[in-house]
């Protein structure tokens, strides 16, 4: 019996892990790693994984600073990692804790946290240690009137900026957590217990205490959103699509497209709600023209196409404030560029109202970018006040958008480790 869960476990992991890693790469391979079971099930199995592919881990795991065993529990992550010859970074959440929310707050700080941790090595998949179990919770959960979304086996990281380029790869989706439980067991290997797993004040710990060992569950991924597939995205960051291209796609799929274009082009890391993309996304399959505003983003529908733009007049998350850009260090702005200076004393702003400041050559090449895009485009202020835009010509610090790759991530399109 034990020998049959101990296969059933390994080949399942295997299978993920095959599916979507690159068997050779100089990357490494970030592992999140709280030593809890299901984390030290997954960080055993990523281990025998990456030594048969001579792939390289990198343990991650972060202190919420909200139990004073927190620090051991580290220290233990950090002994399992030594034992097995992977590399080890310890992460910890300091600062206030809000008094409400916490333990979203403390999933978004863990993913930032990961993030950049992982960005920083180079790696560019961080796997995590969710189970069939944690589906089952949160679909509990949303029964219960939660807004939890369901975990995905492959997905981009919910972390933004944070997270650009990074995927998050759950090879133990489909595995019950008692069955990790008896694996670990059969390994001799011990594992933490969290007692805020117990706590029925938090919506998990209730939802976790429902469960049954006989439910069942079925997985399937999510298709490949087509829309984005054929959405242009110009190196200015704007986002274009035939406006045939929405009215004949299904009602949802639009949505689905719109929601995801949106906050892609705005640069935020919120998805607007359901309501009120559907709403426009009816607008937009009917027949006139549309300009509206949906999460950060200026959506305008003429009769051939719909272009998406950041709304330079949005300043309430601040992503459009000017930045300091340090010599050498990739930096995002607004959510959606990748600034590298070349040198030192520069700030990275918003274009409107510096048009006329710019070199005569980047001058005539704004005149090619439709009016709607302009505003909010980055220009790089130097250290005598002069203003480039490097998206328009030479400039000391270097531009790259964020939009077209995230919203491909975002809608499916990219489906295993990039090279």
């Amino acid at each position: 019996m034990i020998r049959g869960v101990s296969l059933a476990v390994e080949g399942a992991a295997f299978a993920a892990l095959d599916r979507r890693l690159l068997v050779s790469s100089p990357r490494p391979v970030a592992v999140a790693v709280s030593g809890g079971g299901d984390s030290v099930a997954l960080l055993l199995l990523a281990d025998r994984w990456a030594r048969a592919h001579e792939r390289r881990l990198l343990v991650l795991s972060v202190d919420h600073r909200l139990r004073p065993e927190g620090a051991g529990w580290t220290r233990t992550c950090g002994d399992l990692a030594s034992e097995l010859g992977a590399d080890f970074r310890a992460l910890a959440w300091d600062g206030p804790k809000p008094a409400r929310g916490l333990p979203a707050a403390a999933r978004a700080a863990r993913h930032r946290l990961l993030a950049d941790a992982a960005r920083e090595a180079g790696a560019s998949v961080l796997l995590v240690g969710h189970t069939a179990d944690d589906v089952l919770e949160a679909r509990a959960m949303r029964r219960a009137g939660s807004t939890t979304p369901e975990p995905r086996a492959w997905s981009p990281s919910p972390a933004w900026p944070e997270g650009r380029g990074l995927f998050l790869l759950r090879p133990l989706l489909g595995l019950r957590r008692a069955a990790l439980r008896a694996w670990l067991a059969a390994e001799q290997r011990p594992w933490i217990e969290d007692p805020a797993n117990q706590d029925l004040r938090f919506a998990r710990a209730r939802a976790r205490a429902e469960l049954t060992e006989v439910e069942e569950l079925s997985l399937a991924d999510p298709p490949p959103l087509a829309l984005a597939q054929i959405t242009h995205c110009a190196p200015t960051g704007a986002l274009t699509l035939a406006r045939t291209a929405i009215r004949e796609a299904a009602p949802d799929a639009a949505g689905a497209w719109l929601g995801l274009a949106a906050v892609c082009a705005g640069g935020g890391a919120r998805l607007p709600s359901a309501a009120a993309r559907d709403r426009l996304a009816g607008r937009l399959r009917a027949e006139g023209p549309v300009v509206a505003t949906l999460a950060g983003a200026r959506i305008i529908g003429a009769a051939g196409e719909v272009l998406l733009v950041r709304e330079s007049g949005e300043a309430a998350r601040g992503g459009l404030a000017r930045l300091a850009l340090a010599a050498g260090d990739a930096v995002a702005w607004d959510g959606r560029f990748e600034l590298t200076a070349a040198q030192g004393g520069l700030e990275a702003q918003p274009l409107k109202g510096l048009a006329g400041r710019l070199p005569a050559d980047q001058r005539r090449a704004l005149a090619d970018v439709p009016a709607e895009v302009r505003p909010s485009l980055p220009a790089v202020m130097g250290p005598a006040d002069e203003v480039t835009c490097p998206l328009l010509g030479e400039a000391p610090a270097a531009a790259i958008s964020l939009v077209g790759e995230r919203l491909r991530a975002a809608a499916g399109l990219v489906e295993r480790e990039p090279d």
